[in-house]
């Protein structure tokens, strides 16, 4: 039988993965993911989860029902099946509030662990905490805030500094808890909700900073946010609004009449949408008292976080979003040298006082230059408008929005000229970034254009020639070895870097 890591292989890899599987049995859903290993940037290969309800009772009857259990088991069971014959022999289970909290929760872990055919941890809250911090750790480059994962039965509080929990709490506030406590009244649930965060008097160091919002329910309100603001991307993670903003929305659900006359809703799973009016209400009530400058969401949680804390001290140096980029090059470009030299070619471009880069918008055009080449196996007349979809939408890491639509444009620009561009999305989404950040995406486009033309997207040419300025003009030099690549259309495309840069191009043959 083919194994799971020969169906996903490339020849490209340098290294075989051992893929893993994560059994997260939550308060409302149980979910098994697929990753192709443990690395700084792990891609699913399989996700499916079931909405059980683990937690719906637990807080007023003290054990989970007969009824959530079966279905937890049964999802267990197909999940054991589907790990047989992924050929995953590293398989991972964890269990947290609702399991933890229940009167039969041990009896249940012991059906369980039959039915998953593997052992399955009952997470303290405060290990619950750390692992949702490492998830934003993995999810995030140098993550500065207060982050908060919202299941069913509790919210996990973590204050982060960079890679450091610096505090971390739980709190009774998951949405079937808050549902079960309350006898499903909204306005009893502010109150409890409100005592609660007033507990935690640390929460006002949030204050100025970012809130990352880890948790299905609150995806469910960032999806439904996008869909009134008819933004393009389904995305979730790195979606970002002002903290007001965010408040604002939160406390629009919390108040709705109908929930059905929300804008969304129906994107949302049936059997979440109880608990979108109360994750809506916790959402608005902590952003209150806390008061951050932004709020992101993050599809990264605990399951990423236990991952996190399987990688070497150097893996978790690494930068999720050029090591997604990098092995997404190495799966889909010609050649993933020829990616290193571009990065290395147009670091000598933006070796001006004009065009000064952050460190971010460093290892953004850098990205750029990896995933550049990703959409060569299209037809010429759609490499652009695919490359900008698959760019897009990409589960990329490390990166917000912003980010994320500057590097789609970068390559779509490397397909197709400002003056070619007739794609609708690619103008909602320039629409959506600074002009600062349009002007660098056609820039690095047109210098991969050019880049390309001269090398023919093959190694061991740019690296061979310069790019200096002089007053007034550009200069590429280009070795006599690779004279014969010179021509007019390199030139043309050379012309229209230049014209970009507002400098005049000249072209010349050296020893």
């Amino acid at each position: 039988m083919t194994r799971l890591k020969d169906l996903f292989a490339s020849p490209a890899r340098t290294n075989e993965l051992e893929p893993i599987g994560i059994i997260d049995i939550g308060s409302n859903s149980v979910r098994l993911v697929v990753y192709e290993g443990a690395v700084r940037a792990p891609t699913p290969l399989f996700n499916e989860k079931i909405l059980c309800g683990l937690g719906r009772a637990v807080a007023t009857t003290g054990s989970l029902s007969d009824e959530a259990v079966e279905r937890a088991l049964a999802a267990l069971s197909r999940f054991r099946a589907i790990t047989r014959v992924l050929r995953v022999k590293n398989v991972k289970a964890i269990a947290t509030a609702a399991v933890r909290e229940a009167k039969n929760g041990r009896e249940f872990i012991e059906r369980g662990e039959k039915a998953a055919g593997c052992a399955i941890e009952i997470l303290s809250g405060e290990k619950e905490a750390r692992l949702a911090a490492q998830g934003i750790m993995m999810g995030f480059i140098d993550a500065n805030g207060i982050a908060g994962d919202l299941g069913g039965g509790s919210l996990e509080l973590i204050d982060l500094e960079r890679d450091k929990l610096k505090q971390a709490s739980t709190l009774p506030l998951g949405g079937l808890r808050l549902i079960d406590t309350t006898g499903n009244k909204l306005e009893k649930a502010l109150e409890v909700t409100d005592e609660a965060i007033a507990s935690l008097p640390w929460v006002k160091q949030g204050a100025g900073r970012t809130f990352y919002a880890v948790g299905g329910t609150w995806r469910a309100l960032a999806k439904m946010h996008m869909e009134g603001a008819q933004y393009p991307l389904r995305v979730m993670h790195g979606y970002k609004l002002p903290g007001k903003d965010a408040q604002d929305f939160a406390e629009s659900v919390r108040r709705a009449k109908k929930l059905t006359d929300l804008p969304g809703l129906a994107h949302v799973a049936r059997a979440r949408r109880e608990v979108v009016p109360y994750g809506a209400l916790v959402l608005e009530r902590l952003l209150r008292q806390m008061q951050p400058r932004s709020v992101i969401f993050s599809v990264f949680g605990i399951r990423e976080g236990l991952i996190y804390g399987l990688l070497s001290p150097h893996e978790r140096r690494r930068d999720p979003l050029l090591s997604f980029c990098e092995d997404y090059a190495a799966l889909r470009s010609r050649s993933v040298e020829h990616a290193h030299e571009l990065c290395r070619w147009t670091d000598q471009i933006f070796d001006h006082p004009d065009l000064e880069e952050t460190d971010d918008e460093r290892r953004l055009r850098h990205a750029a230059c990896l995933l550049s080449d990703v959409g060569w196996r299209a037809h010429p007349d759609y490499r652009g408008e695919q490359s900008l979809n698959k760019i897009a939408q990409a589960g990329l890491g490390g990166v917000d929005h912003a980010g994320r639509i500057f590097l789609a444009l970068a390559v779509y620009y490397r397909h197709n000229t400002a003056e070619q561009s007739t794609d609708a999305m690619a103008e909602r989404l320039r629409n959506l970034v600074s002009r600062r950040a349009q002007r660098r995406a056609r820039i690095i486009g047109a210098a991969v254009r050019t880049a390309h033309m001269l090398s023919i997207g093959m190694p061991g040419v740019i690296d061979e020639t310069t790019l200096t300025y002089e007053p007034g003009k550009i200069v590429l030099a280009i070795p006599k070895a690779h004279a014969g690549l010179d021509g007019e259309r390199l030139r043309r495309r050379f012309e229209g870097l230049a014209e970009l840069l507002g400098k005049k191009p000249i072209v010349v043959i050296v020893r």
